[in-house]
């Protein structure tokens, strides 16, 4: 088992944030940095394509964990993004989806596959990094996990949660679905989905039969009308509350 190397590591308004590789998987740990009485939550986050590990979403959502709820939070490059370097697959990839935007065309036939060829190849990275933080103590290998992930982060996210049983709650968000249904009929935890109610891009019949599709007895569903990425501040603070019910130790 390889356990996370850290390579870089600094502190303020009470965050400790430290870079890690875990094999050749680079990412971000951000935990209290006061330390805690004993091991906390962990939340692993997916960041969306095109993006990287310190996306501002990424670190927006990682400090409202820490300083509402006192968990850790990590996010890992997905493959071909940030510090990994690209494939020839994924610079074909990358340009036929340039391609389709740039004629109007739908993107979803592109995505879609691109998708799940990350997907396949970053679900055994994130179980390799799951593996390596719970060896730290203020982790632990006993304390619950959770799982954000909005587009490409929800396309990678979905299969892990489907095979993960360490994980116990999930937000996801705005991907296309196409190859996403079987997941969801193998994921039983606590869900919250967020959509567009009126995206150009995602047609909302196939958002409602996905989280249709969601076997957990607790689902919830946040609809928005609006721009691409108009919302994400509220489902950030939606998603703090979220793991913070599902997460936090219960109070005796």
């Amino acid at each position: 088992m390889n356990s996370p190397r850290f390579t870089a590591e600094s502190s303020s308004d009470g965050i400790l944030e430290r870079d890690f590789t875990v094999g050749d998987v680079p990412g971000v740990l951000w935990s209290p940095a006061s330390g805690a009485a004993g091991p906390a939550p962990l939340v692993l986050m997916g960041h969306g394509g095109g993006a990287a590990k310190r996306h501002r979403a990424m670190v927006g959502r990682a400090r409202l964990l820490v300083t509402h709820c006192g968990f850790h939070a990590a996010v890992i490059d997905a493959p071909g993004h940030g510090d990994r370097p690209r494939s020839a697959q994924d610079e074909e990839d990358v340009a036929a989806l340039r391609r389709a935007q740039a004629a109007g065309a739908p993107e979803a036939p592109v995505v879609v596959p691109y998708n799940v060829r990350l997907a396949e190849q970053a679900v055994p990275e994130y179980r390799a990094t799951l593996d390596a933080l719970q060896e730290l103590p203020e982790i632990g290998t006993g304390g619950p996990v959770g799982y954000v992930g909005f587009g490409l982060g929800m396309a990678i996210g979905m299969p892990l949660v489907a095979a993960e049983p360490r994980i116990t709650a999930a937000v996801f968000g705005m991907t296309w679905p196409d190859a996403l249904f079987e997941a969801a009929k193998r994921i039983t935890v606590p869900v919250e989905f967020a959509m567009h109610w009126d995206s150009a891009r995602i047609p909302r019949e196939a958002s409602l039969a996905l989280f249709d599709a969601f076997a957990s007895a607790e689902k919830s569903l946040h609809a928005h009308a609006g721009e691409h990425v108009a919302w994400h501040l509220v489902e950030a603070d939606s998603a703090t509350r979220f793991f913070a019910r599902h997460l936090a130790p219960a109070r005796p």
